[in-house]
């Protein structure tokens, strides 16, 4: 779909923010700048559940007459399917089902899928995977069909669709064939990270979060779920140096821990796929 079909739209984006981690927000941030460089929308406007500015008051920023609103979120749940819409106006308390379009005043407002769900974040975590190998390819390269592949999530029992989410992803990367084997993993449910020593048949492993930002989460948890001691995470953590080395080696094992996905440059290609999907109804 040609750039200019989204000249007369804006695009809000929505991240969930925090008022204890100031690197929750970069990522919404970073996509934001990105789409307003390539002049794809007449607007970019960014806004978050914990930080300014605020999703409830969003939307008297923006003028244009197709509005487009699309949440940086991993997974359908309690967030993008109540709060965030409760807050836009488009459904009351307790209101789950709502009218995806929305006409307001003179505009037309869009509420689209999380991208966590897109079936193209398969491509972003694919990405992230190679990424951190090949900027650590010590003692050498190791190829996708000499590794094990995990998709780490958080887990929950108060939200199934968070491990859909990661299950659904997992299912398209092992179609593929590329790796040797492909795994979910949680923090809160089974199989859990650190099974992962046990869970693999191959020497070498990959681990990607599928978190949008990192945070406590990544920088400090799942180390430490990965067998690093918590006192030696933290002082890295403290000293700004990475709180997990690429590769560790353990259990006779080599171990690449990637970043978060939501700085990986292909999300903005996600957002971009959530806005056409909205067009074409």
């Amino acid at each position: 779909m040609a750039s200019d079909s989204f000249s007369d739209a804006a695009l809000v984006l929505v991240g969930h923010g925090s008022t204890l981690n100031a690197d929750s927000a970069a990522p919404t941030h970073q996509h934001a700048d990105e789409l307003r460089r390539r002049g794809v929308f007449a607007q970019v406007v960014e806004c978050f559940w914990k930080e300014e500015p605020s999703v409830g008051g969003v939307l008297r920023g923006v003028f244009a007459p197709r509005v487009f609103i699309v949440p940086l979120f991993i997974s359908e749940g309690y967030f993008t399917e109540e709060v965030i819409p409760r807050e836009l106006g488009f459904c009351q308390p307790g209101q789950r089902d709502f009218p995806r379009v929305q006409q307001r005043g003179g505009q037309t407002l869009h509420y689209c899928g999380p991208v966590g769900t897109h079936p193209s974040m398969t491509n972003v975590l694919l990405a992230r995977a190679r990424a951190v190998v090949e900027q650590h390819p010590f003692p050498a390269l190791p190829k996708p069909a000499d590794t094990a592949l995990f998709i780490a999530g958080h887990g929950t029992g108060n939200n199934e669709n968070s491990r859909k989410a990661i299950e659904r992803q997992v299912e398209f990367i092992r179609a593929r064939g590329e790796y040797a084997e492909v795994h979910p993993v949680f923090m809160e449910e089974e199989p859990r990270i650190g099974d992962c020593w046990r869970m693999a048949q191959a020497r070498n492993l990959v681990m990607v979060p599928f978190f949008i930002s990192d945070g406590l989460h990544s920088y400090e948890d799942i180390p430490v779920m990965l067998g690093e001691p918590a006192a030696v995470v933290q002082e890295r953590f403290r000293s700004g140096q990475p709180t997990w080395r690429n590769p560790t080696e353990r259990h006779g094992r080599r171990l690449w821990y990637a970043p978060s996905i939501g700085s990986e440059p292909g999300l903005a290609e996600v957002i971009l796929e959530r806005v056409r999907e909205a067009i074409q109804g």
